[in-house]
């Protein structure tokens, strides 16, 4: 069953397009945060007003769209086919906005780009103060998340992604790649013999930094091939690399981040790597944005901008450590 949105007849009770517009919106929230509750307060607006508009947006179509229940929505066969419509219908809304303020044809607009915290501090908010500098007409909103910011829900326009692209609708740029690494004090160093494989560190205390894309701590023993996987008891564990950085340079433990989040750390001797022979392959760095029939002039420019610079700025910290 497929539901054409712009076929639908017209109802006395919705004043204007953009009354279906509104109402498409939120139930497009509603859907993608699993609750009516939860899309009132994504908008800001009561329950009582979003429930009556999808209500009023079921009965303009003669059908049922959404099965509510006290723990989730789920959407009927009806729904699954007008959502994706009302996908394709809002984002064509969207562009024509930006081709009416002139986004498809020249530098100017609001960029939005999403990036993991300490990846943006250190290498993309340089680029993106570069970039500003060059494009007058061009605003910058960065979202700093260590969380992968969903692009369509947020309104971004582009987002850094450290790891493996599952998602196939996205096109993606490579800018290179981080070395995760093992690395301590001097100072713990003396007070515990150094380890020579990884199953030593069951006896290290250990700070862990709980990021998805060093958790488990994961090593490649030389000459196997084999993945191993180790389950470390963390003696502090930490939501931010430049933290675990801290703690470890204090002599609070073993850590496990990336080689860019400790280079000043490890530059000025306050920790020294750690079994570099068994250090995984280093993790991917995309640029990744959503697949529209027209790319804004703003977002190009800054593509094109930004990888070659991000490239540079990554280059020395994507290498695996060569024996």
């Amino acid at each position: 069953m497929h539901i054409a949105p712009t076929m639908l007849p017209s109802n006395p009770s919705w004043t204007c397009e953009l009354d279906r517009l509104e109402a498409m919106e939120m139930l497009l929230t509603a859907v993608d945060k699993g609750s009516l509750s939860a899309a009132a307060r994504e908008l800001k607006i009561p329950v009582s007003t979003l429930t009556r508009k999808v209500a009023d947006l079921e009965e303009l179509l003669g059908t049922r769209l959404l099965i509510r229940t006290t723990r989730k929505l789920t959407l009927t066969d009806a729904g699954t086919s007008y959502v994706a419509s009302a996908r394709r219908i809002l984002d064509l809304v969207r562009e024509q906005e930006h081709e009416a303020t002139g986004e498809f044809t020249a530098a100017r607009g609001e960029l939005v780009v999403t990036a993991p915290v300490q990846l943006g501090r250190l290498h993309v908010l340089p680029v993106i103060n570069q970039f500003l500098a060059q494009y007058p007409d061009i605003t910058v909103r960065l979202l700093l998340s260590d969380r992968n910011i969903d692009l369509i829900d947020a309104h971004a326009d582009l987002a850094v992604r450290i790891g493996e692209l599952a998602d196939s609708n996205m096109i993606a740029t490579r800018i290179g790649s981080l070395r995760p690494v093992l690395c301590a004090s001097p100072a713990l160093l003396q007070r515990h013999e150094t380890p020579r494989e990884p199953n030593d560190l069951t006896k290290y205390p250990c700070v862990v930094f709980n990021s998805p894309y060093l958790s488990p701590w994961r090593f490649r023993p030389p000459g196997t091939g084999k993945l191993l996987t180790l389950e470390v008891q963390p003696r502090l564990e930490v939501t931010a690399p430049d933290a675990a950085v801290c703690a470890a340079s204090d002599g609070v433990g073993v850590t496990l981040v990336f080689e860019h989040d400790a280079d000043e750390a490890l530059r000025n001797g306050q920790l020294k790597v750690l079994l570099p022979q068994f250090e995984v392959e280093p993790v991917p760095v995309h640029l990744v944005h959503v697949q529209r029939n027209l790319m804004a002039i703003k977002l190009r420019h800054f593509i094109d901008f930004s990888a070659p610079r991000l490239r540079e700025s990554l280059s020395r910290f994507g290498k695996k450590h060569r024996h």
